[in-house]
């Protein structure tokens, strides 16, 4: 029997169990607006062009992921406290506060960007620990309002690109791309008419596998895989294809006449392909190998599309619908958790 109750899924006093998730959600737009309401331009002085760049906080692989294409010098995403050794006074570190605008590891990559006279673009709650450590001459700050790490790295990225170290970026379109999300996965449009519910469905029974072939893809398949295994208390796998293909060609032949009502239902895989619109002969064939695969073990597949906008705006989307898609998930398994 499964687990998963989709009538609760259009039940509006259900619903509310997960109004606080829906809501944060909903929100995302109006953070990435928020966070990017003082933007100016930024003040390293004409024609400023670091010999590296060293990005620290919670975004700083996706931002380096949109820099890596256009950037003409090179990008660094440091994930630890501190800095690399070869950062100094020619130097660019980025700093993206975490949500509560006081990371330990982003104020001591800041007080040692000060320390050895880097420049700093640090997007920060003003106040914070991360804002008063990168005090210096040669920071610039954006002053973020809210606690949400997407919207400091969609600022921070709009000033790399009028400083020609990224691609262009347009806070106000990544805000209605987010919005937009939202209304199409708004808990008061049913199951019938809504894709991050019927994404809950798909995954009802299932061990998720999410892949993306494009970088940022990939990154949108990763933190919806997260979500997913935050969801459920299920295993939700996210890798490459080669990883990928294993356990679909792995997944136990399904019995048809098993009783749906006698005992548990098995956990199969479902293949949650994300498609952002980005090709290649790569992308492509692994894509084609992994649906070939699965449709010989009648393993699901379920695509979430994104193809209008930026990569950004369609990092966004791909990030957002899986995240609902989670949030209604978790409504569906409440009764069992």
């Amino acid at each position: 029997m499964s687990d998963f109750d989709d009538s609760l899924l259009d039940d509006q006093d259900a619903l509310a169990r997960i109004d606080e998730q829906l809501r944060a959600l909903a929100g995302t737009g109006a953070r990435i607006r928020m966070d990017a309401a003082e933007l100016g331009r930024p003040d390293f002085g004409a024609g400023y062009r670091p010999r590296g760049v060293v990005i620290v906080g919670p975004e700083a692989r996706l931002v380096r992921a949109l820099l890596e294409p256009c950037c003409p010098v090179p990008v660094v995403a440091w994930p630890f406290a501190g800095l690399p050794a070869w950062t100094g006074p020619l130097d660019l570190v980025v700093v993206l506060a975490g949500a509560a605008g006081s990371g330990a590891d982003e104020v001591s990559s800041a007080s040692e960007a000060v320390r050895r006279g880097a420049a700093v673009l640090a997007a920060a709650p003003e106040g914070s620990q991360v804002t008063r450590a990168a005090g210096s001459s040669a920071t610039m700050h954006i002053r973020t309002r809210s606690a949400d790490a997407l919207g400091s790295a969609v600022a921070a990225m709009s000033v790399l690109h009028e400083l020609d170290l990224g691609p262009l970026v347009r806070p106000g379109d990544v805000a209605e791309t987010a919005d937009m999300v939202a209304e199409e996965s708004s808990p008061f449009h049913d199951l019938s008419d809504n894709p991050a519910k019927d994404l809950a469905l798909a995954l009802a029974d299932a061990m998720p596998l999410t892949w993306g072939g494009s970088v940022l893809a990939a990154r949108a398949a990763r933190r919806v895989a997260e979500a997913l295994r935050r969801a459920s208390s299920r295993p939700a796998l996210s890798a490459v294809s080669g990883e990928l293909l294993p356990v679909i060609e792995g997944a136990p032949v399904r019995d048809r006449f098993a009783d749906p009502d006698d005992g548990p239902t098995e956990l199969r895989p479902v293949l949650v392909i994300f498609d952002d619109d980005e090709h290649s002969s790569s992308i492509d064939e692994q894509r084609d190998r992994l649906v070939a695969a699965a449709g010989l073990h009648e393993v699901r597949v379920c695509t979430i599309n994104a193809t209008a906008g930026e990569r950004l705006d369609r990092y966004v989307t791909l990030r957002q619908k899986g995240l609902y898609g989670a949030a209604y998930l978790e409504l569906g398994l409440s009764v069992q958790n």
